[in-house]
């Protein structure tokens, strides 16, 4: 196992809305026999609101306010000694204090998922509020792109089956 995963043992899967991370994590998690959580799920379970709900009553700078709270609570169980398989928000690893505390307390991976299959995936979300539009939707993709690509390792989603990205991501050079 690599020090840095050794120390806090977090593994962080970042990339764009609908990418798989939440479907992954969870098998991910299931095969390594750790912890799973999701970002969105936690700031949910506090908030008692959907993440759209926060969108659109409080605006994006609050939920990026709580977006920061719910994983800084992540990093801080992990280093407690609980291995968690951990899937960010979309935008969460674009915040420079979320990108810095996930890159000094365990592994990113970014599942790099082409933009016409997060199209098809996203088609029938109503619950995905940066997708209501589709221009601004596919600005944020590429705008993204630079921030996932500093995760310390890439993963290309090259079909619907999570096994095969799950297997992936155990023939990393992680353990």
């Amino acid at each position: 196992m690599i020090l840095k995963l050794k120390r806090t043992p977090g593994i962080y899967l970042v990339g764009f809305m609908a990418c798989g991370k939440t479907v992954i994590g969870r098998m991910l998690a299931e095969s390594l026999g750790w912890n799973f959580a999701d970002i969105d799920d936690d700031i949910e379970a506090v908030e008692k609101v959907t993440i759209a709900e926060i969108f659109d009553v409080r605006g994006e700078p609050e939920f990026r306010r709580l977006e920061t709270g719910a994983v800084h609570r992540r990093v801080q169980s992990i280093e407690a000694g609980h291995p968690t398989v951990v899937a960010l928000g979309g935008g969460a690893f674009s915040q420079t204090a979320n990108y810095e505390l996930i890159r000094d307390n365990g592994i990113s991976i970014w599942l790099d998922c082409p933009l016409p299959v997060i199209r098809r995936r996203v088609e029938a979300c109503a619950h995905r509020p940066l997708a209501r539009d589709p221009e601004k939707f596919e600005r944020l993709y590429y705008t993204r792109r630079e921030s996932y690509s500093r995760a310390d390792f890439r993963i290309e989603i090259s079909n619907d089956d999570p096994r095969t990205v799950v297997n992936e991501v155990l023939s990393l050079p992680l353990f």
